[in-house]
């Protein structure tokens, strides 16, 4: 049975909403300032707090705060419940730790939903993305690849096949939206997204593996980003020099951009991911640090129908090839291939051949044969070969795909090479 805290001073706003949950089978609790609410949410470790953002002693901003500072209370959904509809309280509480921001006057039936939807109990059946229904029954998993080339954007007549925008995939799994990364890949997505959601909020999570160029340059377009209905949560680890804030507001700043990522309208939320493994609603991710120049990691999304695995940037060295200040084949290669283990999707970098990386040892990036060996040893379903060299036309990426798929004959690995605009659907489990 699910527990909730419901912290509000005004008694009649309070009660009605302890009884409606208590008959949907919650066992409720109930504080009349933050304080006390603190102190009991310290105490009962509940699996929800909803909360009033005008209160005596201790305010609903505050106790987002205090919340999201203690370990044992992290896994604790906060839903704020107020009169107040500036957008400057909803962005200021949910960058305080706030997960999702109601205004009163209200059907309380929509409290209940939403609290279901944070806490992971299912409703009606319906998958929810943002609060947009997607309708029907429990859809399996799908990832869409917006963008697949590495280092800069190459639109042209040589890259038609495989495409020429930088890295970004969309995942759709058990009602979340998960975006790879906001590469030039992300403004078609965007536009995508506008026209799908309609008029409807979209909800969505950008994981940032790290904040080089190519990963970054498109969020500027990200037309969901100004849209003040949507919310957009990005996650990603803090940089070597500067802070993931800092870094995509510097992008944004004159010279090099005319608008600021102030005024971007959406109720933007960024958080720099401090443990490797962290959930996302009924999603669980996991982080792994790989070998590349900077801070960068990859992500694995644990769903109901298996993992996916999305390492866009790593150097895989072949056996006898020795890079300075690593020690990939014995630690951070095995690192990488227990972190991918069984993986139904596991999309990579395998930007060179063998022979280009006899040159590039040291540039960052994966060379195919280590790659396909890699997925052959952690058993993957699925390898998609990632992060094209900008220098590969459309006839130079077939020919890499002819060769990862002779290495890995045999073996039951299902080898690939991303194209912008593809669509994977994860098989339904048995």
């Amino acid at each position: 049975m699910k527990t909730v805290l419901i912290i509000d001073d005004d008694q009649a706003c309070r009660e009605p909403v302890a009884e409606l949950l208590r008959g949907d089978g919650w066992t409720v609790h109930e504080a009349e300032n933050g304080q006390t609410g603190l102190d009991a949410a310290r105490r009962l470790k509940p699996d929800a707090i909803v909360c009033d953002l005008l209160m005596p002693v201790t305010n609903g901003f505050q106790l987002c705060h205090a919340v999201r500072q203690e370990k044992s209370l992290k896994h604790v959904k906060i839903l704020v419940l107020t009169g107040r509809d500036y957008p400057t309280d909803r962005k200021i509480a949910e960058e305080l730790g706030a997960d999702d921001y109601l205004v009163k006057p209200m059907e309380i039936r929509h409290l209940v939903d939403a609290l279901e939807r944070l806490v992971g109990i299912e409703d009606s059946g319906d998958a929810i993305v943002g609060g947009h229904k997607m309708g029907g029954e429990d859809l399996p998993p799908r990832i869409k690849f917006w963008g697949v080339r590495g280092s800069t954007p190459t639109p042209g007549p040589d890259t038609i096949q495989y495409g020429g925008n930088t890295s970004c995939v969309e995942v759709r799994a058990d009602g979340e939206l998960i975006i790879f990364d906001a590469g030039s890949g992300i403004r078609p997505l965007g536009n995508s997204l506008a026209q799908e959601f309609d008029d409807h909020p979209i909800d969505a999570n950008l994981l940032l593996t790290h904040t080089h160029w190519d990963h970054i340059q498109g969020f500027p377009f990200f037309g969901p980003a100004y849209n003040p209905n949507n919310l957009i949560r990005i996650f990603g680890m803090e940089g070597a020099r500067k802070g993931l804030r800092e870094t995509l507001e510097d992008q944004m700043q004159s010279p090099y951009f005319p608008i600021s990522m102030a005024q971007m309208a959406a109720n933007i939320i960024i958080e720099e991911v401090k443990e490797m493994r962290f959930k996302i609603g009924p999603l669980t991710v996991e982080a792994c640090y790989v070998n590349h120049p900077d801070v960068c990691v990859g992500y694995k999304v644990i769903t109901s129908h298996g993992s996916i695995c999305y390492i866009p940037d790593h150097e895989s060295a072949p056996e006898g090839f020795a890079i300075a200040g690593s020690h990939v084949p014995s630690t951070i290669q095995k690192r990488v291939i227990e972190f991918a283990q069984n993986a139904e999707v596991l999309i990579m970098d395998a930007q060179y051949t063998y022979e280009e990386y006899r040159t590039h040892v040291g540039w960052g990036h994966g060379c195919l044969d280590e790659v396909v060996r890699v997925a052959k040893e952690a058993k993957v379903t699925r390898l998609y070969l990632f992060h094209h060299d900008p220098g590969h036309d459309d006839e130079f990426i077939a020919n890499m795909l002819v060769r990862a798929q002779e290495l890995a004959e045999g073996s039951g690995l299902i080898v690939e090479a991303a194209r912008e605009g593809e669509m994977i659907t994860l098989p339904a489990k048995v």
